[in-house]
């Protein structure tokens, strides 16, 4: 049996952060990755999508702007886009994350990978399994597998994941998504700008982007209806067919309404692919979230040596926070005492959708539900001068949460087309527990559209 101070069960964004960390603390480190190093983001999830994406929104945008509108016309360029997808994901090859491994130190170990007793990793491939132990510390970066309800007809279509979408070869003509979370109305809006003819998206909730304060689920749905994406919600799929081999997919919701479609999408959430990795081992249980203390320990494992980081300990389930949780293992692991300050409010979040829904932190609703007492406001994006430059038609909402016994910021919200690059901003100011009256001194240039906080501050009144 071979030994190495850590290993890491997963070769996705957090385990490679939580590897490299390691590596660079002077640890023997071994990767464990049965598909791709980089994995789902990287190839699968948000690297393809948001090149998916950004076709269909540098012509949205040029479309506002007078004189720039003139120059675009026709469809997008579908196979030079399929391209460049293909070149962001290296066509679905990591050969190009070997070298930063080896100038690392990093042992790649290819294989599945399963708890086999306290500190044991054994590793599956072709032929016998290999055998390795962790002196110091195994960290679990597993990631998550899509959800499949228990809807009759849809397992056995079979439906498209996140994977078939952002892999697609070609554009359905018609795609029925179901769910209207991130995933599911970032596709849809992308799948119908790169050139399917018919877009539902079916959400069983009373409305889009339900996590979401309510105002930002409303402006997405204006926003696709005006681009013919058909939106139905408070409505769940009932039953799914196919005519045929081939055939179109019949598809009927509770309400009776039937749908023709030629490709269901579905995204209604994922789950822990933690059904196989050795779990009943260590006393944990199989196919379930490892819950993890503040130092990304597994709660209910003696001695603290197996760490659960990213969307497996069900924290906060988006790649920018598997990488913070990676950065937190591997610091406690070389001894530090770096405990989760943001996981459970303050986790940024980013809807690449036109508008984009950008937020961070609480919601008014959570913030209120945690019995803070709070006071919320809110302004038109489009009516600062940072906007009007930027084309005509700009439009969307920025809202502030306000704990008024404190005077900090606990949560933010922006809707508009490009404003991921804003949200930095209201994060540190979260994170930072900045007070209102010292924020009013953070000068916003002019004209941009981070002018919004100013005039934020200003309806709160100050």
């Amino acid at each position: 049996m071979e030994d190495f101070d850590v290993v890491v069960v997963g070769g996705g964004p957090a385990g490679e952060v939580a590897a490299g960390r390691c590596a660079d603390g002077g640890l023997r480190t071994a990767l464990v990755e049965h598909e791709l190093v980089g994995g789902e983001c990287s190839f699968w999830g948000c690297v393809p999508s948001k090149t998916l994406i950004r076709p269909g929104d540098v012509v949205a945008a040029a479309r506002r702007v007078p004189g720039a509108s003139a120059a675009v016309g026709g469809p997008l360029d579908l196979p030079a886009a399929l391209t460049w997808r293909d070149e962001m994901t290296n066509g679905w090859r990591d050969d190009n994350a070997l070298p930063w491994l080896q100038e690392k130190g990093i042992t790649l170990l290819r294989g599945t990978g399963s708890l086999a007793g306290e500190r044991e990793v054994a590793v599956h491939s072709t032929g016998a399994a290999r055998q390795v132990r962790a002196t110091r510390a195994v960290i679990l970066a597993v990631g998550t597998r899509p959800m499949v309800p228990p809807v009759p007809g849809l397992a056995e279509l079979p439906p498209w994941d996140n994977r078939d979408a952002t892999s697609a070869k070609d554009v359905p003509r018609r795609l029925l998504v179901l769910g209207g979370g991130a995933v599911g109305v970032e596709m849809a809006q992308a799948f119908r700008r790169l050139g399917s003819q018919e877009v539902v998206v079916v959400e069983g909730a009373d409305r889009l982007m339900a996590r979401e304060e309510p105002f930002a689920g409303e402006e997405l749905r204006i926003a696709l209806e005006a681009e013919d994406i058909r939106v139905l919600t408070g409505t769940p799929l009932d039953r799914v067919r196919r005519k045929g081999a081939d055939g179109p997919v019949v598809a009927t919701l509770a309400d009776g309404l039937r749908l023709e479609t030629d490709e269901v999408l579905l995204a209604v959430g994922r789950r822990p692919a933690t059904q196989d990795v050795g779990l009943e081992t260590v006393g944990l249980i199989p196919g379930r979230t490892v819950e993890v203390d503040d130092a990304m320990r597994a709660v209910g494992v003696p001695d603290g040596w197996l760490y659960a980081i990213g969307d497996c300990n069900g924290r906060a389930p988006l790649t920018h926070m598997g990488k913070y949780h990676g950065r937190i293992a591997a610091d406690v692991i070389l001894g530090g005492a770096v405990r989760d300050r943001a996981s459970a409010s303050v986790v940024p979040r980013v809807t690449f959708t036109d508008p984009q829904i950008c937020a961070v932190g609480l919601t008014e609703a959570q913030a209120r539900q945690r019995g803070l007492a709070v006071r919320a406001v809110t302004y038109d994006i489009g009516a600062v001068a940072g906007a009007y430059v930027l084309g005509r038609g700009i439009a969307g909402t920025a809202k502030i949460v306000v704990d008024e016994r404190r005077r900090t910021l606990v949560g933010a919200t922006f809707t508009g087309p490009a404003l991921q690059e804003l949200l930095h901003s209201a994060t540190v100011a979260i994170v930072g527990q900045v007070p209102l009256d010292t924020l009013w001194h953070a000068v916003p240039s002019f004209p941009t559209v981070s002018e919004i906080w100013l005039r934020l501050l200003e309806t709160y009144g100050l």
